[in-house]
């Protein structure tokens, strides 16, 4: 019976559609058909089990499932017995505190004797100690938003993306606690043929990842100009040079990081290049 790999991943929410889209960028084919809990790739021996986000963490710590992606916010929660092999680029956000606009916030020490309300308990009390504040954590397990408004709450501690739902019930943040992103979660006994599957999963990974954070680029440059334009563009190795039918031009071919971009495009026009054009890397091999 040939081995498989077995990953959890959310079955509905935030982390869902891009849990799935890594998988297919990685070209591995299954059906995840409307309340389907459980796939088999076609094409790689990977089982899917579609779950609760919440639930991910005890899944793999208890081998139920090999790995499992999930938020970084929920393992830290959960604090179940799981290492964190890879971060994924996707699902960012942040735990943060927040209180009414209305309130004039003076610092951490505002949240002394406050009641806070949070489906983050334990990484709200690990932030409470760190700082040494003494506050009241009620725990609930949604809708946190609306806590201050009926007098349950004087403060939340809860996920912001954007900030547009604190904004609508009323609140602004004030304290980030914890940075949060999609995270690749193992189990701490994985067997032999476990583990190299996981290796050739990574290695799809991260050939996906990479080609996110670079463009490649086509550029026309004057000959005489040449060794300036290869300073600006080092490539993986170094650019590929090709002589143009007009003499005294080649065309320069090299890979940029999206961090750089804008400012090696500045270069590249001052040092006299044309034509530029910008291609999207779909895998990226190194």
């Amino acid at each position: 019976m040939e081995t498989k790999l077995k990953i959890a991943i959310q079955k509905s929410g935030r982390l869902y559609d891009d849990s799935i889209k890594l998988l297919k960028e990685c070209g591995i084919d299954f059906s995840n058909g409307i309340n389907k809990l459980k796939a088999e790739a076609l094409n790689f021996p990977l089982e899917v089990f579609f779950l609760r986000d919440d639930d991910i963490p005890q899944y793999v710590e208890d081998g139920v499932a090999d790995i499992g992606m999930v938020g970084e916010n929920v393992v830290l929660e959960k604090n179940k017995k799981v290492k964190v092999i890879d971060h994924l680029a996707f699902g960012k956000c942040r735990l943060s505190i927040a209180i009414p606009k209305d309130k004039k916030y003076t610092g951490k020490n505002y949240l002394q004797g406050k009641r806070i309300a949070t489906s983050y308990a334990n990484v709200l009390s690990g932030f409470l100690k760190t700082n040494k504040i003494n506050a009241e954590i009620h725990e609930i397990s949604g809708s946190v938003e609306i806590a201050p408004s009926i007098g349950l709450a004087d403060a939340i501690c809860d996920l912001v993306s954007s900030g547009s739902t604190l904004f609508s019930n009323g609140l602004k943040e004030v304290e980030v606690i914890l940075k949060s992103e999609a995270v690749l979660v193992a189990n701490k006994s994985l067997g032999k043929k476990q583990n190299e599957i996981l290796k050739k999963l990574q290695f799809r990974i991260n050939s996906v990842k990479k080609s996110k954070k670079n463009k490649y680029i086509l550029l026309n440059a004057p000959n005489k100009n040449l060794d300036a334009i290869c300073d600006i563009l080092p490539g993986m190795k170094s650019p590929t040079i090709l002589q143009l039918a007009d003499k005294g031009w080649s065309s320069v071919h090299s890979v940029v990081n999206e961090n750089d971009f804008w400012g090696i495009i500045e270069k590249l026009k001052a040092n006299g290049a044309q034509g530029i054009l910008v291609v999207p890397i779909e895998k990226m091999i190194v």
